[in-house]
């Protein structure tokens, strides 16, 4: 399938393009096997490890996976993994595609034109040819910006679920040492300030050194009561994954020889992102937290190719929006996750998605009541507007 701009009216494409140029823009879909999806990925900016097979195969493993290159001439400029999740009795599938397409190169111009490009070719190929409702997810934007929700509702998406606490916190990494301690919260500051008096060594460690980690984590989550409904069983197949693109990086804090406090970073693309963290009981009067995570800025600064590091979210609780806030500063930026965007283009899947949907909101409700019964502490007591 080939496809240009003249698709469709709402194409982004700057005014210095001159008109005997436009040909060569055209976008080229091209289908690529999931297992080699990662290696063609491994150098575009926009990697992030939700658009990777190797943790998709893993996170999802009911799913069918699907993978797409776009070319601008030899060049690859997009990509995208798409989930089909087939609802019970065949009654209809849902083509997910969670924190994509991707992007190859953040400073390209046309990079908005690349998206529109890659999303028209998702559409026919989904919800036309093959009746299903589409769902992008669209990631928390940092700079430069393509405000990816306009964009969709321009192509004919509708806003779908949205998170109850959006926000993700993240770190400027293109700062010194010392502007970065000044971009700290004054609060923040302080605390790292003590921290660092307590005699705490900072470690980069290994792939192999994953069952430290675990160790730490696994009593972590047995002395919090804290049900685990995250993708944390995937480690360990990343870990030891070949594809660099989605290999973690392991970090650790330790004390006279002891470890009592450890992330796990990914660290590909141009955003680096908190994956997991782990502490014992010695960690939070040593405030441990606030040293790992200032040598972990360092790090990335000066070992990969991001310029931002992502915290996460805050899932509802207010001290973590504290610690967050903090850490990035006056030079970072907090940045919504966009609602999903739905598109069909036939009445029947498009029911049938928004019914799953409304579902799922019904299981996730509930799951959260259970998980406040049997662990108090775990109930958010964070301000939606904060």
């Amino acid at each position: 399938m080939r496809m240009t701009f003249l698709a469709n009216i709402n194409r982004a494409i700057p005014s210095s393009i001159p008109v005997n140029a436009l040909a060569s823009l055209c976008v080229v879909p091209r289908r690529v096997s999931i297992a080699d999806f990662d290696q063609c990925i491994a150098d575009f900016d926009g990697a992030v490890l939700e658009m990777t097979a190797s943790f998709s195969a893993n996170r999802w493993p009911s799913v069918q996976l699907e993978a797409w290159i776009y070319n601008q001439g030899h060049n690859a400029v997009a990509a995208a993994i798409i989930m089909v999740q087939h609802l019970p009795m065949q009654i209809a599938s849902i083509a997910i595609v969670k924190w994509g397409p991707i992007l190859a190169n953040d400073a390209d111009p046309m990079n908005k034109f690349y998206y529109q490009e890659a999303v028209t070719h998702l559409m026919q190929e989904y919800a036309q040819q093959r009746r299903m409702m589409l769902s992008v997810m669209p990631r928390a934007e940092l700079l430069p910006r393509l405000d990816c929700l306009p964009l969709l509702l321009k192509m004919g998406f509708k806003v779908g679920d949205a998170l109850s606490f959006p926000n993700r916190y993240v770190v400027n990494l293109r700062l010194t040492d010392a502007e970065q301690r000044k971009s700290f919260s004054q609060k923040w500051r302080y605390h790292l300030n003590k921290s660092e008096k307590n005699d705490l060594v900072f470690e980069v460690a290994e792939r192999s050194y994953f069952p430290r980690f675990d160790r730490l984590y696994q009593a972590m989550a047995e002395r919090k009561k804290f049900p685990d409904y995250s993708a944390y069983n995937t480690l360990e197949a990343l870990f030891a994954s070949d594809a660099t693109v989605v290999q973690p990086q392991l970090f650790f804090i330790t004390k006279a020889g002891k470890d009592i406090a450890g992330a796990v970073i990914y660290k590909s693309g141009k955003t680096a992102v908190y994956l997991y963290g782990a502490t014992n009981d010695e960690a939070l009067p040593l405030r441990a937290g606030y040293f790992m995570h200032a040598k972990i800025i360092s790090w990335l600064r000066d070992n990969t190719k991001a310029d931002w590091y992502d915290l996460g979210g805050t899932d509802g609780f207010a001290g973590l929006h504290q610690f967050k806030k903090g850490m990035l500063g006056s030079a970072g930026i907090i940045s919504p996750m966009p609602p999903i965007a739905n598109y069909a283009q036939y009445y029947r899947p498009y029911l049938v998605g928004h019914t799953a949907y409304a579902g799922r909101r019904v299981f996730q409700k509930l799951r959260k009541h259970w998980v406040g019964l049997i662990s108090p502490k775990a109930k958010p007591d964070q301000n939606i507007a904060a």
